[in-house]
């Protein structure tokens, strides 16, 4: 059976986005495939996701530099660049099944980005890779090119109640 890569989009004000994207990177892992997981925002903070990933050897590269602030916006754009040149180096590599673009959609909101440079990842792609968008206000450009378009709906989350983020389930 010949591949056919889908364009895959993970997005929404509720948790599970990223979660998501990585239990699809597991299951990619297990049936076979090479997965690269490039996160756009996340920096260096180690993570319970981090330690389970390199346990399975899957790639994951975190280029952000963490929160984005006035202070740091300009070299948050920079990292920005550096990460999407990175991930249209790799798309065209040839070498990954699956590309997981982490918070790459925060990276438009924010200004990092232009629009059309995210949408060129999709025209760039070989025809059987998979591409895995993720992060709240996907553009509308993205979800009418992609394949599968899940959003997740915030119900009720624990920071509501006061309740700090929790090691295992937050990070």
């Amino acid at each position: 059976m010949e591949r056919r890569g889908l364009i895959i989009v993970h997005t929404g004000d509720g948790k599970g986005k990223t979660t998501a994207a990585l239990g699809l990177a597991m299951r990619a892992n297990g049936a076979g495939l090479k997965v690269l997981i490039l996160q756009f925002i996340k920096g260096s903070r180690r993570s319970g996701e981090l330690n389970s990933l390199d346990a399975l050897k899957i790639e994951i590269r975190q280029l952000g530099l963490g929160f984005i602030t006035p202070e740091n916006f300009s070299e948050q754009k920079k990292s920005a660049r550096a990460a999407i040149e990175m991930a249209q180096k790799e798309i065209l590599s040839g070498a990954w099944d699956l590309i997981i673009l982490d918070e790459i959609n925060y990276a438009v909101k924010f200004g990092l980005l232009d629009a059309a440079e995210i949408l060129d990842l999709i025209k760039i792609r070989p025809p059987q890779l998979h591409l895995v968008f993720t992060g709240r206000d996907a553009l509308p450009e993205l979800i009418d090119a992609a394949d599968l378009v899940t959003e997740m709906k915030i119900i009720k989350h624990p920071f509501q109640k006061g309740i700090a983020a929790q090691a295992g389930i937050e990070f």
